[in-house]
């Protein structure tokens, strides 16, 4: 069968048949026999990514795509670094970015980067910054030369003091070799960190806000109670999402005054969405409603005011983890503890950081209800798609433990948050959480199916999810 496709030309059809009954070495050769090998690499990353339903065979047709992209003749490393992030290999990342500034090949270096600060978890490019600023210094090609790699590190050295001695040794015009890949490096970096990312989308929604406030004014004129004043605020911040114009909330400081309790808590975050991305000056924005040591206000202005930095940084934590955990520390409310796990949970967005984990933890095991549901999500924030042991068997324990229904309804969320993505390595705890006698836990089996199957297509997930949906026991 496979012959014959290949006789007739009927690449696609053998490439379906070779995954289909797991032939990687008829896949390869399928690809490199055809007559565009571009095209075909293309429609079977498309294949791999959308239709295949198991982890692991997964990651090992990605593997022979990742060897077929660098064996072309122009090697497509955008399409490789996207293969390696579903891998997730930083290593073998950071090695083709080390090549193609060795190879003065920028632009593309440039453009991967940006790309993966919109593909990768922060974990990811943490790792990949990381070994950016450790290898060895990239050194200019020579005609002639067989050495490809990196200079060792008294190489390195050398090279940086002779730098150092003849400052304007280089011909005019031209800039100094040695000095350039610290400098490309270092723009790398701050396109990882996504600093350059974040402040041109800032800066473009700020200039494209066309935002018609006559819907607001005519939402809060319509119905006057607390749900719609809460509804209302929230729109407000969804409509001006990362654009910092806070003008409705200014021209309606009376109306946003009646906000109580847990309303005050959601208007304060509200402003976090509304200055998404305005990183620089966050702190100074929410300073009026942030923890003070010397005059302590309003304990749900100031969870709001944690919470709202947290959805300022979200998934672009850097700097303000430590400020955040520093506030979860020193925090003696409930409730300011509440915003600062929610906050802290969204800058460490998928970081895995074992110190905000060990913090969460803590604040989770005070079994306070309150502060108790917000670790319980945070934790699942922190550790997204990780497939911690540790984080899955301390959260389903206490899950197990606690007589707190808030508790058992964030840890819920939160347990399924760390199989984010995670496909059939999953399956074992959704039949345990499935099993479970607590509904909330069964709930959270759920969860884990959505969360650990999302975007695959998986028809056993989803037959799982029907049969349960007209099921009435499972929730009983």
């Amino acid at each position: 069968m496979f012959q014959r496709c290949l006789d007739d030309r009927m690449y696609k059809q053998a490439i379906g048949i070779a995954l289909e009954t797991r032939r990687l070495d008829m896949f390869e050769k399928t690809i490199l026999e055809s007559n565009d090998v571009s095209g075909l690499l293309a429609y079977s990353l498309k294949l791999c990514m959308s239709l295949m339903q198991n982890k692991k065979f997964r990651n090992e047709v990605l593997r022979v795509l990742v060897k077929l992209y660098m064996n072309l003749e122009k090697p497509d490393f955008i399409n490789v670094c996207q293969c390696l992030i579903f891998l997730d290999d930083p290593q073998a990342v950071s090695d083709i970015l080390e090549k193609l500034v060795k190879e003065d090949n920028l632009l593309m270096a440039y453009q991967i980067c940006f790309d993966l600060y919109e593909s990768a978890s922060q974990q990811f490019l943490s790792s990949v910054i990381q070994n950016l600023r450790t290898v060895g210094t990239p050194i200019p090609s020579v005609p002639g030369s067989t050495n490809t790699g990196t200079v060792s590190t008294s190489d390195k050295d050398s090279d940086a003091m002779e730098t150092d001695e003849k400052p304007g040794s280089s011909p005019a015009g031209k800039p100094e070799a040695k000095d350039e890949p610290k400098d490309q490096n270092a723009k790398m970096i701050k396109i990882l960190s996504g600093e350059m990312a974040i402040e041109l989308h800032l800066q473009f929604l700020i200039r494209n806000n066309n935002t018609d406030l006559m819907i607001l004014k005519n939402t809060k004129d319509a119905v006057r109670n607390s749900v719609c004043h809460t509804a209302t605020v929230i729109a407000n911040s969804f409509m001006h999402t990362g654009t910092t114009s806070d003008q409705f909330l200014r021209e309606n400081l009376e109306w946003l005054a009646r906000a109580t309790n847990w309303a005050k808590f959601t208007a304060t975050a509200s402003l976090g969405v509304i200055h998404k991305g305005h990183e620089k000056e966050a702190l100074q924005l929410m300073a009026t409603y942030l923890p003070k040591d010397t005059s302590p206000g309003s304990a749900y202005q100031e969870g709001g005011g944690l919470y709202a930095l947290g959805l300022i940084h979200a998934n672009h934590g850097g700097e303000i983890i430590d400020y955040l955990l520093g506030q979860l520390k020193n925090a003696s409310n409930d409730i300011v503890r509440h915003g600062g796990a929610l906050g802290l949970g969204l800058a460490a967005l998928g970081t895995a950081r074992q110190d905000v984990y060990d913090l969460l933890k803590s604040n989770l095991y005070q079994d306070d209800a309150v502060t108790g549901e917000a670790a319980g999500l945070a934790l699942g924030l922190v550790m997204l798609g990780s497939k911690s042991a540790q984080a899955i068997e301390d959260m389903v324990g206490y899950a197990q433990e606690t007589q707190h229904e808030k508790i058992l309804r964030g840890l819920a969320v939160g347990i399924a948050m760390v199989m984010y993505g995670r496909m059939e390595e999953a399956d074992a705890l959704i039949e345990s959480l499935c099993r479970d006698k607590d509904p909330i836990l069964r709930r959270s089996g759920m969860y884990t199916v959505g969360m650990a199957y999302c975007g695959s297509g998986n028809n056993k997930a989803i037959r799982r999810l029907l049969h349960v949906a007209v099921s009435s026991f499972l929730f009983a």
